[in-house]
């Protein structure tokens, strides 16, 4: 800071007030330095502190400081997507970037069970560019968040041209042991819109995109789509309409659930829409529930449709259209930003404050399952509870969201996409 007087006014704010980043809070405190030495060597600290100081007093950066920035940084930027409610393709990152100089190269892969990518610009001023345009940015309308900054590495090296990674430099590379790119077809069912970078999908094309690109349907045939699930290979003897609501409601809200009077290892899940049903069809579809793999696909009704007054279908379908437990139903709701594929590290929020570490793990032991680790968040209204397997996370989720931890005070539970 400028003076001692500053930072004292500042510590003397933050104890009182916890500042977030990201919605982790931070705590801050004094250093043992007297000051901070910079290396007058180090061009790009030097232009960045030189902005800074410029924007503070009200200008803007000199065209030599903008251009010091710009030679300083690599050609290379590290982009993190958060929020990944759609499918986020190789294409659709050249289509966003190109428009600040030419992409050279683009890797994708997947760390912490986030989606990454490193991509290279034939300038250093491109990406520049690109970074302070395009950070913090939705790619479609309130999701796909790009958290974007410098890559130390100044070149990529891409040995194959597929999905995940792209020379387009070098077009004769193979494609390796990975996919083929996604046709142009998948980019055309993205539709355009002014609030976000690509448009919102349209649920329909959205429902097609997003299942080309998770590789588990084919385009064809998915322009008709519902918010309809079909699942199949369910445990007849254990599943019920509720424990179907509360785990395909992690991905969205559940309309209704019938559980089919002639073949009860099979249910039809009316969600809100068909972006919703693809989104649990593409998370749920191959895990373990009740001991058995389930199938789920989209269906070809448009609606589940509810038992004719006065007939008795014992309880096999349940309308849940105004249910209190819908994760959704509010706009820009944090529970859009927490949508992860299942885990066996569950989230715990809206924990009473005397409830102790030694009671959720009993608590979720009970439910069937081994709890391999716990750690309380700084606050303890939260916590991470990891389960020695998927399938235990998954039953400990349906029995356990919603408990009433008295006080009516009511567990909630996701799952988590770190570990302990």
């Amino acid at each position: 800071m400028g003076t001692e007087e500053a930072a004292i006014t500042m510590i003397n704010y933050y104890t009182t007030v916890t500042p977030h980043i990201r919605n982790v809070p931070v705590f801050v405190q004094y250093s043992n330095h007297k000051e901070l030495k910079t290396d007058a060597g180090n061009q790009r600290t030097q232009a960045v502190l030189q902005a800074v100081s410029a924007v503070q007093s009200g200008g803007s950066p000199s065209s030599d400081v903008q251009e010091a920035l710009a030679a300083a940084s690599s050609p290379v930027l590290r982009i993190i997507i958060d929020n990944m409610f759609y499918p986020v393709t190789l294409d659709v990152l050249q289509q966003i970037f190109s428009k600040f100089g030419t992409v050279m190269k683009i890797i994708t892969f997947t760390k912490n069970n986030q989606f990454q990518a490193l991509l290279q610009f034939s300038d250093p001023i491109n990406a520049q560019q690109a970074k302070l345009a395009l950070d913090g940015q939705n790619i479609y309308n309130s999701c796909c968040t790009l958290r974007i900054d410098f890559s130390k590495l100044v070149n990529l090296n891409v040995k194959y041209n597929n999905d995940k990674s792209r020379d387009y430099t070098r077009p004769e590379l193979p494609a390796g042991d990975g996919q083929p790119s996604l046709e142009s077809s998948v980019a055309a069912a993205f539709s355009k819109d002014s609030n976000s970078l690509l448009g919102a999908l349209n649920p329909l094309s959205a429902a097609a995109a997003a299942a080309a690109a998770a590789g588990r349907v084919a385009l064809a045939g998915q322009a008709g789509s519902s918010g309809v699930l079909l699942v199949s290979n369910l445990n007849e003897e254990m599943v019920a309409p509720q424990s179907l609501f509360t785990l395909f409601g992690v991905y969205g809200d559940v309309q209704r659930v019938k559980i089919l009077y002639n073949k009860k290892d099979s249910a039809l899940i009316q969600m809100s829409d068909a972006n919703q049903a693809q989104l649990a069809m593409s998370h749920l579809n191959g895990q373990k529930m009740y001991g058995k793999i389930i199938r789920v696909t989209l269906s070809k009704h448009q609606t589940v449709a509810l038992p004719r007054d006065g007939l008795d279908d014992q309880g096999l379908t349940k309308d849940y259209a105004n249910s209190p437990l819908h994760r959704f139903k509010k706009p820009g709701s944090k529970n859009f930003q927490n949508i992860f594929p299942p885990s066996a590290t569950l989230h715990l929020s809206n924990v009473p404050q005397d409830v102790t570490e030694e009671d959720l793990r009993l608590l979720f032991s009970n439910a069937g399952g081994t709890v391999k680790a716990f750690k309380f968040f700084q606050d303890r209204k939260m916590a991470l509870i990891q389960m020695s397997t998927v399938e235990e996370a998954i039953q400990a989720l349906i029995d356990l969201h919603n408990y009433n931890m008295g006080g009516n005070q009511h567990l909630r539970v996701s799952f988590s996409k770190s570990t302990i």
